[in-house]
């Protein structure tokens, strides 16, 4: 082997060497400078999950049935109660708090009848005909519970995990935590009920001390969800992208040092609103569907037509890769919304003609379009409804033992989990929190309760509060 030479170096050599790194290193931090900006002013680029290995959901779609759908008459039956009927409750059931019912109500039974449907052969209620035949792509969870039994404080915690407002929505944590795949519309959508708002009112959707770029876009009701999208008279699409990159020039030379987050979301939301310009109208006019699609959701009949418009909205929305949409059900009082006080049979009758169809063509739709395996759909509301009447055929709301259900995104479709007593009283075998639903979401998301987080006055703040636990046996 021949030894190893050591060859001189000159002077010219040497600075060559040096200035040809130093023009590595320039190109590298240019570039470095390159990618943050684009970061800085798209700071809703798709991020990979937090726990890549397990990250079967892509979206969610929340069918939110406000006011609280009673589970004696949906998913969780319940013979004892026609049994019981006009008596006091035995005390072996123990005692909850309620708003209205008191020591001098007594049972009510139900007129809904149950049957064994699909192959799995689970229980479901006369009231949705249509739900009944994708039984086997849901999980029925019969064992939900939470801490409030008013409205607005059980809404706040389904939606943000908190009783109180001010906190972010799930929504805005899933798009902080995985950003969005929509290049030409909104990240996170609530489309929210013709009737009117709920209790809890906007803020239980909110991104609120996340920054600004997690917000929901709040759609309108009826066919018009977006207001003014098309072009001003007279100005081109190549004029308006003129405009907004001067504006955003003029922005960038005068923004202050460091980051800036409520100009970073307001310059997302004008290029947002440009793209959706151009998309957004091809999204919305649903006259391109086949009539076959129309009819599955009940477009263009009275009942249904409404919130058919929007479930089939929701689809096109996850299918252009929107990360989060919220399609609620109920608003503007008891009268439209799922809170049965007064007469739970003519109040479910009406809420489920309007929902039942519509919520089934969603899950068919999404599976036979390969959409479902990567779609969390998720159906229920902040609580359920009371063994004992109110007002002689209503029940009161009751926060205890309830049942939602979930299908697709990994959720094993077909399966009951978790029970009631024989009243549907309190909650007897697993039972889940609205914060391990919300963990056991975020796990099929790919996201991780405890890194899922945002420092807010000096404290790590989460969805999930303190901890949720994964529901492990619903979830592949």
């Amino acid at each position: 082997m021949p030894e190893h030479i050591r060859y001189n170096r000159n002077r010219r050599e040497f600075l060559t060497n040096c200035f040809c790194g130093a023009g590595s290193l320039a190109f590298a931090s240019m570039l470095a400078q390159e990618q943050a900006r684009a970061a800085r002013f798209n700071p809703l680029a798709p991020k990979p999950p937090q726990n890549p290995g397990h990250a079967p959901a892509k979206s969610m779609i929340f069918l939110f049935m406000a006011g609280g759908p009673s589970h004696l008459e949906t998913f969780d039956p319940k013979p004892l109660l026609n049994k019981l009927d006009g008596q006091k409750r035995p005390a072996e059931f123990g005692d909850v708090q309620y708003q209205n019912v008191n020591s001098n109500s007594r049972i009510l039974g139900t007129k809904r009848t149950f049957k064994k449907c699909g192959k799995s052969g689970i229980e479901v209620s006369d009231l949705f005909p249509y739900q009944s035949e994708i039984v086997d792509e849901i999980c029925v969870v019969r064992s939900m519970y939470g801490d409030m039994v008013v409205h607005s404080a059980a809404q706040y915690q389904m939606m943000t995990g908190r009783i109180i407002p001010g906190f972010p929505a799930m929504g805005s944590w899933v798009v902080y935590g995985l950003g969005s795949e929509a290049e030409a519309l909104p990240a996170y959508v609530v489309m929210p009920d013709s009737h009117g708002a709920q209790e809890a009112g906007v803020p239980m959707y909110t991104n609120g001390f996340l920054p600004a770029i997690y917000q929901p876009t709040m759609f309108r009701p009826g066919n018009k969800p977006v207001l003014n999208l098309d072009l001003p008279k007279g100005v081109t699409l190549d004029q308006r992208r003129r405009s907004l990159d001067l504006l955003r020039q003029l922005n960038e030379a005068n923004m202050p040092p460091g980051e800036d987050a409520e100009f970073a979301a307001r310059m997302s939301a004008y290029d947002t609103a440009f793209k959706m310009q151009t998309e957004a109208p091809e999204v919305f006019d649903l006259s391109k569907e086949p009539k076959e699609t129309l009819d599955l959701y009940g477009v263009g009949d009275p009942k249904t037509d409404d919130y058919g418009r929007r479930c089939l909205m929701a689809r096109r929305m996850v299918e252009k890769g929107v990360r989060f949409v919220c399609v609620v059900s109920g608003g503007g009082g008891p009268e439209a919304e799922w809170d049965a006080h007064t007469d739970i049979e003519e109040n479910h009758l009406r809420m489920a003609s309007w929902t039942d169809k519509p919520v089934a063509a969603l899950i068919q739709d999404l599976k036979r379009r390969g959409l479902l395996d990567s779609t969390i759909v998720l159906w229920g509301g902040e609580f359920g409804r009371s063994p004992e009447s109110e007002k002689s055929r209503g029940r009161d709301h009751h926060n205890t033992g309830f049942s939602m259900w979930v299908a697709g995104g990994g959720f094993k479709g077909g399966t009951v989990y978790g029970a009631t007593d024989g009243i549907g009283l309190k909650v007897t075998e697993n039972p889940v929190h609205f914060r391990d639903l919300h963990t056991t979401i975020l796990y099929q998301l790919g996201l991780d309760q405890d890194a899922l987080s945002y420092l807010h006055l000096g404290r790590k703040e989460r969805l999930t509060e303190v901890r949720g636990e994964i529901v492990k046996d619903i979830v592949t």
